[in-house]
C-alpha cells in the first residue's frame, strides 16, 4: 500500500431532479468516468440522460429473494445503454430489479471492446465477492484488449468499485477476510470473543461489518422458541458457510470469514436465540463488553 492509497477523495453527486431518491449522476475528481443512479420507475427519465446514448457498463440491482442480506444483479454493457436498459425492462425474466446504475467515459473513449470487456471483470469480481447472486448465465469472457488498454480498463474498475459503495451498492466490495493476529493486536480495533456454553467465536470489525472468524463455533440447536435470526442460520448451513463440528452434535463451525450487518446478527446466529450483541461480545482476554469498549471510544474523543 502506497501513500497514496489513504488520500482522501473527492465525489461530486448531483440530484438531476432534486429529488434524493431519484436520477442522480456521480463523479470523482480527475476520472474520465461517470455514473448514472435511478429507479425502475425513473427509467423514463434515465433513458433520456445524454449519458445513457454512450457506450459503457451498467448493473441492475434489486433484492434476492432466496438470501436475506444479498442482492440479485445482473451485469450488462451495451454501445448505446438506452436501447439495452428499454430491453431488461420489458423482460419478464428480470423482474427482481429496482435499481440501474450505469458508467460511462466523459471523453466517450470507451469502446464496445472496453465495456465487453469491463463487462466480463465485474461479474468475475462479483462472483468472488460473494455479496450479490448473479443474474447472468455465463460469464462472456473477453481479454483481447491490448495490454495498454487493459491497464486503463483496470483503472476504471477501481473507481468503480471505490464509487459503488458510496451510491449504495455494495456488490463489488472486496470479500471479507480477517487476519486475527493482526486485529487482536490493534488496540483502536480488538478482538472481540463469545466463549460461553460451549462456543468459541471471534469477530472483528472490517470496515463497517461484524466478521465472525473461519473456525468460530456456534451452538447447533439451542432449542429457542424464537430466534430472528433463524432464517439467516438456515441460509449460512444450506451454504455450506457453518457446518456440523465432526464427532459434536451440539457445535456448527464457520469455515470462512462471514460478515455480518450488526453484532446482535452474529451473536443470535452462534448462540441461536435472539440476544444483545453488544452485551454479549467481549474483548478478547477482558471483561469489557463491546457496548462498553464503544462508549470508551465515544468518551475518548468527547473528552
Amino acid at each position: 500500500m502506497t501513500d497514496t492509497d489513504n488520500l482522501g477523495r473527492t465525489i461530486r453527486l448531483f440530484l438531476a431532479d432534486g429529488r434524493p431518491s431519484g436520477v442522480l449522476t456521480a463523479e470523482i475528481m480527475n476520472w474520465i468516468g461517470k455514473a448514472v443512479v435511478g429507479g425502475r420507475a425513473d427509467m423514463p427519465q434515465v433513458v433520456k440522460r445524454p449519458e445513457a446514448s454512450r457506450t459503457g457498463i451498467y448493473f441492475l440491482i434489486g433484492p434476492d429473494p432466496d438470501s436475506l442480506e444479498k442482492s440479485r444483479v445482473y451485469v450488462g454493457e451495451g454501445d448505446i445503454i438506452a436501447e439495452r436498459l428499454k430491453k431488461h425492462h420489458s423482460d419478464p425474466a428480470k423482474d427482481f430489479w429496482t435499481r440501474v446504475c450505469f458508467f460511462v467515459s466523459k471523453d466517450e473513449n470507451l469502446t464496445k471492446a472496453h465495456a465487453r470487456y469491463l463487462e466480463s471483470r465485474f461479474i468475475q469480481i462479483i462472483g468472488a465477492s460473494g455479496r450479490a447472486v448473479l443474474a447472468n448465465g455465463t460469464d462472456p469472457s473477453f481479454d483481447l484488449l491490448p495490454e495498454a488498454d487493459r491497464a486503463d480498463m483496470e483503472f476504471f474498475i477501481t473507481q468503480v468499485r471505490l464509487l459503488m459503495p458510496v451510491l449504495g451498492f455494495d456488490v463489488t466490495r472486496e470479500p471479507v477476510s480477517v487476519v486475527a493476529a493482526q486485529v487482536s493486536a490493534d488496540p483502536e480495533n480488538p478482538l472481540f470473543v463469545i466463549r460461553s456454553v460451549g462456543v468459541d467465536a471471534c469477530m472483528s470489525i472490517v470496515d463497517d461489518e461484524y466478521v465472525v472468524h473461519e473456525g468460530s463455533t456456534a451452538r447447533a440447536d439451542a432449542k429457542s422458541s424464537y430466534n430472528a435470526y433463524q432464517a439467516l442460520r438456515k441460509i449460512l448451513i444450506g451454504e455450506g458457510k457453518l457446518e456440523r463440528v465432526p464427532g459434536n452434535n451440539d457445535l456448527l463451525r464457520f469455515r470462512q470469514d462471514v460478515p455480518f450487518s450488526s453484532p446482535s446478527a452474529a451473536s443470535s446466529v452462534i448462540l441461536d436465540r435472539n440476544s444483545s450483541g453488544p452485551r454479549e461480545w467481549r474483548v478478547d482476554g477482558e471483561k469489557t463488553t463491546f457496548a462498553e469498549w464503544q462508549q470508551a471510544q465515544i468518551d475518548a474523543i468527547s473528552g
